[in-house]
């Protein structure tokens, strides 16, 4: 077997650990930061395969300018003269089809549902405690005009096999037993679950500490040294680490990487916030993405996790407390009895979701480079992907069929 080192502590890159650690490999994870302030960390937790539709949809582009225009609206992209930044955005345009969103639906729901297949069994397992809970997701709307739009989605999850529910405002209210719910309806996805993402990397790493896993924290890459056709050593500011298999999972910093490879990687951060309202007496039951304001609302334990916003910044993470304003507004409209105040800067966590203009995320070999493989680029759907992400690369670098067809994955699509 294999030594393999991953670049990246986030949950692609702990997920590719454990079932490579699984398949007999030794493996290495090096990360720039520490584990506690990567995108997985802070993250809704939401376990969706209920997303099937990807990012890059018709409409998304008109949508998207009109937020613009809006200081505390959910979607926004800095202007900046940037190369990178505009070539994602004509591939983004690009893929902004009907044929690309049915293309891409059988794709990301059997992604969706390998996951979550593995989230139960590693449940099952008693290996790692994550909180793992199935009580479904809420798609909450207010006006005629969201509802409409979701009754296609729903009718699209249908004919895919993943099972919606078109709701009243009285049906939303009695899955909240203790909440006040103002709404029009919703549409319900009962296959949905959740998780708690901070607890799912500390366990997930305890445990992969517990199996020999090498860590090395607080560590950035700095370049990576090279014979023919393969990369030797990983040289990062301490030092350097010979490598065999390299796996690049570094979220939204894997194309400052895979630029020293040589790899045009179009990718770009999406940085979105989140906070904790803490020992919720009176809590929601199941997690809700509240369509209007863009937010989304996650029960974990006693506390009450917020997230929300998308903002395209580069690797600026920088906190926005405007679009923390939208957010808190968006809430107060939804759950009118949860008393939610606009939270103080230093308890806002932020991260960047490493989005692919196509919505669909880099899993693959790089052809020209015979041991490098990439596992970045899930948008918001990092952690929900993050188990089937892991397995598929372990299936990879043991030269394993792997579970499920690879080819819209393919990190090198874009030329």
């Amino acid at each position: 077997m294999n030594s393999v080192t991953i670049i990246g502590g986030g949950v692609s890159g702990l997920f590719s650990a454990y079932y490579l650690k699984k398949a007999g490999h030794s493996v290495t994870i090096i990360e720039q930061g520490n584990f506690t302030n990567g995108c997985s960390f802070g993250n809704a937790g939401m376990i969706v395969p209920s997303h099937i539709v990807p990012l890059a949809q018709p409409g998304m582009i008109a949508k998207g300018m009109r937020w613009m225009l809006k200081s505390t609206s959910p979607f926004y992209v800095k202007p900046r003269l940037n190369w990178e930044l505009m070539k994602w955005g004509v591939l983004f345009w690009k893929h902004s089809t009907e044929e690309h969103v049915q293309r891409s639906i059988p794709v990301l729901r059997d992604i969706s549902l390998l996951s979550k297949k593995l989230f139960q069994d590693l449940a099952a397992s008693g290996e790692v405690d994550f909180g793992w809970h199935e009580r479904g997701l809420l798609m909450l709307y207010k006006n005629a005009d969201t509802e409409h739009e979701m009754a296609e989605e729903a009718h699209l999850a249908n004919q895919a096999g993943i099972v919606a529910e078109m709701l009243t405002g009285a049906q939303v209210q009695a899955l909240e037993p203790d909440v006040r719910v103002n709404v029009r309806g919703a549409v319900y996805y009962p296959g949905d679950a959740h998780i708690t993402p901070n607890l799912l990397i500390k366990n997930l790493l305890a445990y992969l500490k517990k199996q020999g896993v090498n860590i090395f924290e607080n560590e950035e890459v700095i370049g990576f040294e090279k014979s023919g056709s393969k990369i030797t050593a990983v040289k990062t500011a301490k030092g350097s680490h010979p490598v065999e298999e390299l796996v690049i999972a570094a979220g939204a910093w894997s194309p400052v990487l895979t630029e020293k490879l040589g790899i045009s990687l179009p990718l770009q951060g999406g940085k979105g916030y989140s906070f904790m309202l803490k020992n919720v007496t009176n809590n929601i039951q199941v997690p809700a993405i509240m369509l209007e304001a863009r937010a989304t609302a996650t029960p974990m334990g006693g506390d009450l996790r917020f997230a929300g916003t998308l903002e395209v910044a580069g690797t600026d993470m920088t906190v926005n407390m405007n679009r923390v304003r939208g957010i808190v507004q968006g809430i107060n409209n939804y759950y009118p009895e949860i008393e939610v105040q606009l939270p103080e800067v230093e308890k806002v966590w932020s991260g960047l979701r490493p989005c692919s203009p196509d919505g669909l995320p880099y899993i693959g070999r790089v052809k020209g480079l015979n041991n490098v493989t990439l596992a970045t680029g899930h948008g918001m759907m990092g952690v929900s992907l993050g188990p089937a992400t892991g397995k598929l690369i372990a299936e990879i670098v043991t030269d394993k069929p792997t579970t499920m067809d690879m080819q819209a994955f393919n990190p090198l699509r874009f030329g």
